[in-house]
């Protein structure tokens, strides 16, 4: 079993990223139902760090000419929404490079389950998209009994998984992660980043289009 003591004494931490506020400009970015998104800007300076986690996917074409970042939790549902159009968004979009960044702020489950997760970038990081989209299709809570019963259903050892969630590079990973959540002001889940903005939340598959476009275009989330 993925060790508990570890995801207790990481827990606290976590939960205050749902906090942390970064002031800066907005743009206007409405969701699906025409609410606006909150968003600001990120220093370049921090934003540029992305590229740098440890624990941090790269999807998509690697050399891709949008780079779109997600921080998620795995039992966030807005997150679960988010998964399903982003792999839509990635199958018909293959310029694209995401970078997904597991980001557990829920609580213990998710932290447990996050352990899991970054265990299969370290050794199976061909197989990440396919175990996030694994874990998204099922329902109920996540936590590293869920995630390893996902492993093992994909034909991964269990044995090799479990090892590696317990090694406590784990543990410096997730905490570099929250750390540069809670400096870009990611007080939701998920949270995206695009050039040097934060959205927060999910604003839907067509804004997310809408944004990629933009960035194409005129080097920005929104064309004035």
């Amino acid at each position: 079993m993925v060790r508990l003591f570890a995801a207790l004494l990481l827990s606290a931490a976590f939960l205050t990223a749902a906090h942390a506020q970064v002031a800066g400009a907005s743009y206007p970015i409405n969701g699906e139902d025409g609410t606006p998104v909150a968003n600001h800007r990120i220093p370049a300076e921090i934003a540029g760090q992305i590229e740098t986690l440890p624990g941090a996917v790269v999807i998509g074409d690697p050399r891709g000419d949008v780079t779109l970042v997600e921080f998620y939790d795995l039992n966030c549902p807005y997150c679960r929404k988010a998964a399903a159009d982003v792999a839509a968004i990635l199958a018909a979009d293959k310029k694209l490079r995401l970078i997904l960044v597991p980001f557990p702020v829920l609580g213990i489950p998710s932290i447990a389950a996050a352990r899991v997760e970054i265990a299969v970038a370290r050794l199976a990081r061909e197989r990440f998209h396919e175990f996030h989209r694994r874990v998204y299709a099922g329902r109920g809570t996540v936590d590293g009994n869920r995630a390893l019963a996902v492993t093992k259903a994909m034909g991964l050892s269990n044995e090799k998984v479990i090892a590696a969630a317990n090694d406590d590079a784990v543990t410096e990973i997730m905490k570099a992660h929250v750390r540069l959540g809670n400096a870009m002001g990611l007080a939701a889940t998920p949270a995206f980043v695009v050039k040097d903005v934060a959205l927060l939340g999910h604003p839907g598959r067509a804004a997310l289009e809408d944004i990629i476009r933009a960035v194409r275009t005129c080097g920005a989330v929104v064309c004035e």
